[in-house]
């Protein structure tokens, strides 16, 4: 197992996510199957893996009992577990005491080795900086108490989102988890949210680094173009690979379903690998492959000749998402949009298409999106 130091901690550089856990008869509804889990979870260990991920929501608030009671088993200095305020759903803003009280209780820990606040995105930065809800100074002193050990954020928001709440706490966050795959360095621009944080000197988690399992297979031509680089290397591992060479990164999680997804991953991370230049550019080439968007520059040439004053540049990188998969990443980022300022409001005048240097098709594209957004949001 590699690992990473992490100020005075040796982590492991894979981490355990409990967000997907295996389910009785494999429904996706179902109940944890408690036991493979457990099973698993001494198969990390024994591998090296000492990182595990719960989430107050994950498996309908069964994640944090079900790991609490596995990890129970072990010494607590054996292990270091992760666990979030969820502030994505805005009822909770008010509640930090009681819920984090509740974590504790939930996982049988008196402390959390790291604590994040979830989800750090348009709708919820302002209510998680109101000083109303005081929910940074609670947090603040429990890390003073050391019922706390590391406190950080993981963030779905958008650059200038991610760049104010480090403006605001970003001497206070010792690390930072943001989705990160070869594919959303591109579609979400993570590549400038790793600057950014690099900027900042904090540590990257990563979350998603098979965009739910989208990057474990791919089409048998950029499969072929891979193998041809590295025979022996399997498809998912090129996702750690490529992360292997992103600079900051300390932590990845994947949330594995099943022994044998536990089983390769902790392979991969048994060799530091990092991707050639040429590697890079060939895992380039086939991301761009991969992407059907519309090739907008963010000129912003478009927006003063927009009637209703849409910031047009920003909602084609949200429809960019969609054109990939419906995810709902990119129906958060609209609903935290005022009302007039989401694609519905496009009139279809064109304007913008007149000064448009990629003559892009605009006005289709907004009526595109809103069709989307009245669809059900995937993962």
């Amino acid at each position: 197992m590699e690992f990473k130091e992490f100020q005075d901690l040796k982590l492991s550089a894979l981490g355990f996510g409990a967000m997907r856990l295996p389910t009785v008869g494999g429904d996706p509804n179902g109940a944890v199957d408690e036991k493979l889990t457990a099973e698993m979870v001494a198969y990390a260990r024994a591998q090296g893996v000492n990182y595990f991920d719960t989430a107050y929501g994950y498996h309908d608030g069964m994640s944090e009992v079900v790991m609490g009671n596995i990890l129970g088993q072990y010494p607590r200095e054996s292990f270091y577990l992760a666990d979030k305020f969820p502030g994505y759903d805005l009822a909770n803003m008010d509640k930090v005491e009681e819920i984090f009280e509740e974590q504790l209780k939930k996982c049988g820990v008196d402390y959390f080795d790291f604590y994040l606040f979830h989800n750090v995105y348009e709708k919820n930065i302002e209510p998680y900086m109101d000083e109303k809800y005081g929910i940074m100074d609670y947090l603040w002193r429990q890390k003073q108490a050391g019922r706390i050990r590391h406190l950080g954020f993981s963030a779905h928001g958008r650059y200038e989102t991610l760049k104010r709440f480090l403006e605001a706490y970003g001497d206070r966050m010792e690390f930072c988890q943001i989705q990160l795959n070869y594919l959303d360095w591109k579609l979400q621009d993570a590549k400038a949210k790793v600057e950014l944080l690099n900027e900042y000197k904090i540590p990257i988690w990563v979350m998603e680094p098979l965009r739910g399992g989208k990057l474990a297979t791919l089409s048998q031509e950029n499969e072929a173009k891979l193998k041809a680089l590295r025979p022996d290397e399997e498809t998912p591992a090129w996702a750690f690979r490529f992360l292997q060479s992103v600079p900051g990164v300390t932590m990845v999680l994947s949330g594995m379903s099943d022994m044998e997804q536990i089983r390769k991953n902790i392979a991969t991370y048994s060799e530091h690998k990092p991707l050639s230049e040429k590697e890079w550019d060939a895992l380039s080439e086939v991301t761009d492959s991969m992407l059907d968007i519309l090739p907008c520059t963010a000129c912003r040439y478009c927006v003063p000749h927009c009637p209703q004053g849409l910031d047009i540049p920003t909602l084609l990188s949200l429809y960019n998402e969609t054109r990939f998969v419906n995810g709902l990443i990119a129906h958060m980022a609209v609903d935290a949009l005022p009302e007039e300022k989401r694609p519905s409001s496009c009139v279809g005048c064109q304007s913008c298409e007149a000064v448009c240097p990629q003559q892009l098709e605009i006005a289709a594209a907004m009526a595109d999106f809103v069709d989307k957004l009245n669809q059900p949001a995937g993962l």
